[in-house]
């Protein structure tokens, strides 16, 4: 049986998770014709991951959001080819996408030192150049911020996630019985006997259409992108948002969830899945549970009530289905043994997979060699 201490909970407070940022690459300086001397480049401008860093602290910091690279020296007598003018860096915490305005990917920063060049500094002058200096590459660029976790938290509005979070730890989420309780992410760190951790990332709810930037919409979506496995959480006795929507059944939510995540980018339904179905408390849970697993068995035959649109090209293939209430605490024992499960079987299939790569590759070069 594992055993587990407490999680460890996080709150971001103020979150911010993109920023635009100007960015210009320092002037090269002047050369000398005289004597063929040449002018220092311009400095560049990297964007570096580092550890303990947050978006909310350069904007803080750098009200302006401009950042912009030394000048090159001129050449002189006394230094014919001049100095390189300074780098500016821009530390970013991990896990940033780094885009054009044009929405073009310059590249990711996914662990701690990763750098990238977002502005190149001007050349100094020379001969080539009848010794005029260049201007630094200038543009704007934003900082995307996609959460990085273990297992990222998927539900509509008050299907328990935050009342989840607090039965499997000591934290206090805000929890009411109204809709978008949890407005900012939440990462909790989850704490085994034998000093395993898996981060457990709770998201803002999700509505339909978030595909297309309803609700919280794309703000969701992109942290889900990074975590490696994914949570489902659904309601047993279903879900209405308002007064005004149609009613959903827990079977409705699971391919709902689905549709919208697989509508944002294909490959995130590709994910391995845990569902959870919560609020077992409640009256005939235990009919509604039966009729859940039934239809999750056989969903071609259910789907057919749902609207074409809301019926997913592929169905998502849960590892476990686990029955909790967080309120009592049923089930909760299981679900974390559960979690574990999962994320050992995926690390032990990535080991095997590299290792089957390494011998394929040593078998190919001797077979080269002979």
């Amino acid at each position: 049986m594992v055993q587990f201490s407490r999680i460890c909970f996080r709150k971001y407070g103020n979150f911010v998770d993109n920023l635009r940022l100007y960015v210009r690459g320092g002037a090269g300086g002047m050369g000398l014709p005289r004597f063929g001397g040449q002018g220092g480049n311009g400095g560049n401008v990297w964007v570096v991951a580092a550890k303990n860093m947050t978006l909310k602290r350069i904007k803080d910091k750098y009200p302006q959001k401009h950042f912009v690279g030394g000048t090159g020296a001129n050449s002189s007598v006394r230094a014919l080819k001049g100095e390189s003018g300074e780098d500016k860096e821009i530390l970013v915490p991990v896990g940033i996408t780094v885009t054009s305005d044009d929405g073009k990917i310059l590249g990711e920063l996914n662990t701690e030192n990763d750098r990238l060049m977002v502005a190149k500094g001007g050349s100094g002058g020379s001969m080539y150049s009848e010794f005029k200096p260049s201007k630094g590459k200038a543009k704007h660029i934003r900082l995307d911020l996609k959460l990085i976790a273990d297992m990222g938290l998927v539900g509509f509005p008050n299907a328990g996630k935050s009342s989840l979070l607090t039965a499997i730890s000591n934290a206090t989420p805000q929890i009411a019985s109204y809709a978008f309780t949890t407005m900012k992410p939440e990462i909790g760190k989850l704490m085994y006997k034998d000093h395993k951790q898996i981060s457990v990332a709770d998201l803002p709810g999700l509505i339909e259409g978030a595909h297309m930037n309803k609700g919280m919409g794309h703000k969701f979506l992109k942290h889900v992108e990074r975590t490696k496995q994914l949570l489902f959480v659904v309601d047993v006795c279903g879900f209405q948002l308002a007064s005004k929507t149609q009613f959903r059944s827990a079977f409705d939510a699971v391919q709902l969830l689905t549709k919208e995540l697989e509508l944002y980018k294909e490959e995130l339904v590709l994910k391995p899945a845990l569902l959870v179905v919560n609020k077992m408390d409640l009256p005939d849970a235990e009919d509604m549970l039966a009729e859940l697993m039934e239809q999750l068995q056989n969903p071609d035959e259910f789907c057919e009530a749902l609207p074409a649109d809301m019926i997913p090209k592929n169905y998502m293939a849960f590892r476990h289905v686990i029955p909790v209430s967080a309120s009592t605490g049923f089930g909760i024992d299981r679900l974390k043994s559960c979690i574990r499960e999962s994320l050992d079987e995926n690390a032990e299939m990535e080991t095997k997979h590299i290792h089957q790569e390494r011998l394929q590759a040593l078998r190919k070069h001797s077979q080269l060699q002979l």
